[in-house]
């Protein structure tokens, strides 16, 4: 166990032990050490299955939406990125900032199960930091990684190490903001010709199974009836009937969240199909910065976005298929 994680679930008890907080959500172990899961710990006694690793990526902002309407106040540990998931939800009066304790835990990126496996790193017992590097112990000896080969996609281009909501923090190491550049694969697919940006989304969105993990894990996707469920709607559907449906669920999907998507980077996260659904809306969030000027969705809990406000300067509708284009 790690000085942090030991510290984490020393927080854990002593905030359960002083009786004001109800339960404390966090990760739990799963069968192998890089498969954990959101869990709920009520007592001093569950928390011998909390764990906080490199595998613990999951943003547990999206879980608070039901389990802060339960009777008592919750805790939660948060990481700089879900912090903004954290606050675009009470932004849009999804939580109840009162009713919930947020610790802010330290982060240095968190890894990709997929990239590691296809790396043939497997029966994982433990993994540390050296350097640039993660050492594994497996079953068949050490295996040494780069840290940037198996980081998930969204920690390649992390927005920082500020936490812009927390009641506390758990930080052992400070460390410095890398300066990374989200968009330039969004400007990458943008230099592309129309048929060839197509033909990208195309052969990625071909390959959704509509498991609909994308929608369900997103912060932004809080709707309590969504319209591809709805049978009244006339474009419910759990499979894809042509290629027309597969890209109109998560077009639709990126037009919902946009002004309020803050890049965490679940969906792409738990696409089983790896498919890199944050582009879509990282593509509309650089829209919005070169139409309406810099905005960060959940850096602030409140105030309107850029989509939901009107100024006199705001951008005429020609203008938009301009900054669309890239051009």
């Amino acid at each position: 166990m790690s000085e942090l994680e030991k510290r984490i679930i020393e927080k854990a008890a002593t905030l359960l032990a002083g009786g004001e907080i109800k339960r404390v959500v966090g990760w739990k172990k799963g069968e192998f050490i890089h498969d954990p899961s959101p869990a709920t710990f009520e007592t001093e006694e569950s928390l011998k299955d909390f764990i906080y690793n490199d595998f613990c990526g999951a943003n547990l902002s999206k879980y608070l939406i039901d389990i802060f309407k339960r009777e008592g106040k919750t805790a939660v540990f948060l990481k700089p990125c879900d912090s903004y998931s954290f606050n675009q939800l009470v932004k849009e009066h999804r939580i109840k900032r009162e009713n919930v304790y947020v610790v802010g835990i330290e982060c240095h990126g968190k890894l990709a199960n997929y990239k590691v496996e296809e790396k043939g790193i497997t029966g994982i017992t433990s993994e540390a930091h050296e350097g640039e590097n993660v050492v594994f112990d497996t079953l068949y000896g050490k295996v040494t990684a780069s840290r940037e080969e198996v980081l998930l996609d969204r920690c390649l281009t992390c927005k920082g190490k500020k936490h812009v909501v927390a009641d506390e923090t758990v930080i052992i190491n400070d460390y410095e903001d890398k300066v990374s550049d989200r968009f330039a694969m969004v400007r990458e697919l943008e230099a592309m010709t129309a048929e060839e940006r197509f033909a990208f989304w195309q052969g990625q969105l071909s390959k959704c199974i509509r498991c609909n993990a994308c929608r369900n894990v997103c912060p932004a996707c809080s709707c309590l009836k969504c319209v591809f469920d709805n049978p009244q709607s006339g474009i419910a559907a759990k499979a894809n009937d042509d290629t027309f449906e597969e890209q109109l669920f998560h077009v639709i999907r990126a037009f919902h969240v946009s002004g309020r998507c803050t890049d965490c980077g679940e969906c792409s996260r738990v696409c089983p199909q790896h498919i890199p659904l944050h582009l879509l809306n990282r593509k509309f969030i650089k829209d919005i910065d070169s139409l309406y000027g810099e905005y960060q969705a959940g850096e602030e809990a409140e105030g309107k976005t850029p989509l939901t406000s009107y100024t006199e300067s705001d951008t005429e509708p020609n203008n938009v298929f301009t900054v669309t284009e890239g051009k």
